[in-house]
């Protein structure tokens, strides 16, 4: 959290199965660098990736891409939930080529980078997206049982309670108020 990585423009890769972590981790991370004045993206790659496909032209291609090369620190979240064609591998390259020895990027995946081809059905820009985005890396493999699984087979006095159901609670507390005279 000392955020030195962003300094040196290195990149995070955090790794680890479903349930471990890898979003709050990046989340915190983000949260930290905002906190010390920097510039922030934080997005899912989907998302992302689906928000520059949709752009019309390639200067709206050009504008919209910005959003992601421009920011001291991007935090891609969930690469590998949602399969790529080759063109989104492809802007997928743009931004951590532009990125590479710039700017710190932060990837949390599920998968190792040989899974990677059949994520992006083995796009060409794929194997010079993952030498630019390794060169400076900080790998984080997240390892151990899903604490959303662990969560789910505790009694329900034991759980966390969610925040939709905290919120629920709070707005039915509010109500039962209002219409005491």
């Amino acid at each position: 959290m000392n955020l030195a990585f962003v300094e040196t423009r290195s990149n995070v890769l955090f790794r680890g199965p479903a349930g471990l972590g890898k979003t709050m981790l990046e989340q915190n991370t983000a949260t930290a660098a905002l906190a010390a004045g920097m510039t922030v993206c934080f997005t899912n790659v989907g998302a992302a990736l689906a928000d520059l496909l949709k752009q019309e032209s390639l200067p709206a291609v050009e504008r919209r891409i910005k959003r992601y090369t421009h920011v001291d620190l991007l935090a891609f979240d969930e690469l590998g939930y949602v399969p790529c064609d080759a063109r989104a591998a492809d802007l997928l390259f743009q931004i951590i080529s532009r990125r590479h020895e710039k700017a710190s990027t932060i990837i949390a995946t599920n998968l190792a980078f040989k899974e990677w081809g059949p994520m992006f059905h083995g796009a060409a820009s794929l194997v010079p997206l993952i030498d630019r985005f390794t060169q400076h890396l900080v790998t984080v493999d997240i390892e151990g049982e899903s604490y959303r699984q662990k969560e789910k087979d505790m009694p329900p006095r034991q759980r966390s309670p969610s925040p939709g159901r905290a919120a629920r609670k709070v707005a039915s507390r509010r109500g039962a108020k209002r219409r005491k005279p």
